[in-house]
């Protein structure tokens, strides 16, 4: 575990010893555990610590703390970052942010939208802003941009490629094949690698049952449960889990990708989408969409992000129907709880709801659903 924090820290990160690392990431998770702590401390730079939220008692709490203690390196979970732009733009430029030399974004897809605004927005392409992907299992970044070896290009949108170390491959979970460019599989692990769990804690059955064998076709192979595709330069593209994944009409279509088409309008600051039962296209989508500040409900707002996702996705995707709130239920590490969003339509037990960041989004979701299906 030691060495692959310090590796990854080394040639994902480029931590030095003359950095302030600023990660802002519960420190009870596993990114708080890697390099919140044992990272930075390894690597013998400065760590900052924030206990508090984004926004209280100011709106630009995370750009402040970043301005004092003279941050040069910034790691950030999507969601943060679409928290930031629905308090806008205008409190990032209040402060001096010229100390920040890269920016670095994992826990969900980071929305093309959202990089846009902290790429060019905030850091006026001064710096890069690195999307990377990696799991609690995994202890450290599996896909990424090297910044410490030296960048690929960025792509919105996509982690990038496999980190120095680790064999990954997108699969088809029927043949457990390798998928063609472009064609959307599962996201799997070949061999095992220093970060990676050895085990569950008293449940070593389950740890061979769950991640190895999880899959008849895709036995041998650590199963991350995500669904991806690759894309003809190798960069991997997540669409969300492959349990998520809406099939509309025989077309498999990431949840992500919509939520993505959403959040490219600019009145939308963050968007949850669940795939729902429909008699005749097997699954329709269903959204749930956050506005930023400005902005005020309505039905013509309503038609027009439907337009807007027909306009960018094509009518393959069929919209049943886009209810607006003030929250998505997520966990405390900012990972959208669709499964929630799912089984509040079906109907189904919710089950466990420990890891759920505030509540009373469960009960606007269930008030959302309930106006779908009159």
């Amino acid at each position: 575990y030691q060495q692959y924090v310090y590796s990854m820290g080394k040639w994902i990160y480029k931590i030095r010893p003359d950095d302030v690392w600023f990660a802002t990431s519960d420190i009870g998770w596993i990114v708080g555990h890697s390099y919140n702590v044992y990272g930075p401390l390894i690597s013998g730079c400065t760590t900052v610590l924030f206990e508090g939220t984004p926004d209280y008692p100011r709106k630009d709490m995370i750009w402040d703390v970043i301005e004092r203690n003279k941050v040069t390196a910034l790691w950030i979970s999507p969601t943060g970052v679409r928290g930031l732009m629905k308090l806008g733009v205008e409190e990032a430029r209040k402060h001096d942010l010229s100390s920040v030399e890269r920016v670095f974004c994992a826990g969900e897809v980071l929305n093309p939208a959202a990089w846009e605004w902290l790429q060019k927005g905030v850091f006026e392409d001064k710096i890069p802003v690195i999307d990377h992907m990696w799991q609690t299992e995994t202890s450290g970044p599996v896909i990424g941009n090297p910044y410490g070896l030296g960048l690929y290009p960025i792509k919105p949108g996509s982690s990038s490629l496999a980190v120095p170390g680790v064999q990954v491959d997108i699969v088809d979970e029927k043949t457990g094949k390798s998928c063609e460019p472009g064609e959307k599989g599962i996201f799997v692990i070949k061999k095992p690698f220093p970060g990676l769990t050895p085990t569950l804690w008293g449940e070593p059955e389950r740890y061979k049952n769950d991640y190895w064998e999880k899959i008849d076709t895709l036995k041998g192979m650590y199963c991350s449960g995500d669904g991806a595709y690759r894309d003809e330069d190798g960069y991997i593209w997540f669409v969300g889990r492959a349990d998520e994944v809406i099939k509309i009409s025989a077309h498999r279509i990431g949840t992500i990708e919509i939520e993505n088409a959403l959040i490219s309008h600019p009145a939308v600051a963050e968007s949850g989408v669940s795939g729902v039962p429909d008699e005749l296209k097997g699954e329709v989508a269903c959204a749930f969409v956050v506005l930023k500040t400005g902005f005020e409900p309505s039905d013509e707002l309503k038609k027009e992000l439907i337009q807007h996702v027909r306009k960018v996705m094509g009518p393959i995707v069929v919209i049943r129907d886009i209810q607006f709130v003030k929250m998505l239920p997520k966990t405390r590490s900012g990972k959208i709880m669709r499964r929630v969003m799912k089984k509040l339509w079906t109907g189904e037990d919710l089950g466990d709801l420990s890891t759920i960041e505030d509540g009373a989004s469960v009960e606007e979701i269930k008030d959302a659903v309930e106006k779908m299906k009159v």
